[in-house]
């Protein structure tokens, strides 16, 4: 009985395992309830450190458990969920500029493309580009460009007389 006395009097061992334990559980679920209440049995450990009786421990654990439920769990899963920003892969080459190494018509040709060797063909049977011409990658398939004419440069504004 003397380990049941000797623990009653060191409840912040009690809270700082309640608190391992629910963090080793929100490893395992990934969803920030657990990690939220082992911020509550820290709290917990810290008021039973400080002297603070069993009721007051468990009210300091519950209150915190609950503002960091209520406050930063939304914020830190709005930020684990937030969508990647920009584009990457084979998405990302679309609309770059290509030079065409050899000619490019609908049934194939080779196109320089951020540095390497693509294969290339038109997006239309009637178009065909000769060597050392600049293109536009419209789309990807598989791993051959697809390829169209650059865009016209744009038409150049009047100025304005003051």
């Amino acid at each position: 009985m003397e380990w049941v006395q000797s623990l009653a009097e060191q409840t912040w061992l009690l809270w700082i395992a309640a608190a391992l334990v629910l963090g080793v559980l929100e490893v395992t679920s990934l969803d920030l309830v657990f990690a939220m209440l082992a911020g509550g049995a820290l709290a917990g450990s810290l008021s039973s450190a400080l002297g603070l009786g069993y009721v007051g421990q468990v009210l300091v654990a519950s209150l915190v458990a609950g503002a960091l439920a209520v406050t930063v769990r939304p914020l830190l899963l709005r930020r684990l969920r937030m969508p990647a920003t920009g584009t990457t892969n084979t998405p990302a080459l679309v609309g770059r500029p290509a030079l065409t190494l050899e000619a490019v018509t609908v049934r194939g040709g080779l196109v320089k493309l951020v540095g390497e060797t693509w294969s290339a063909r038109t997006a239309s049977a009637g178009q065909a580009f000769g060597a050392g011409e600049d293109v536009v990658v419209v789309a990807i398939d598989g791993a051959t460009a697809v390829v169209g004419p650059p865009p016209p440069p744009p038409a150049p504004q009047p100025e304005e007389k003051p």
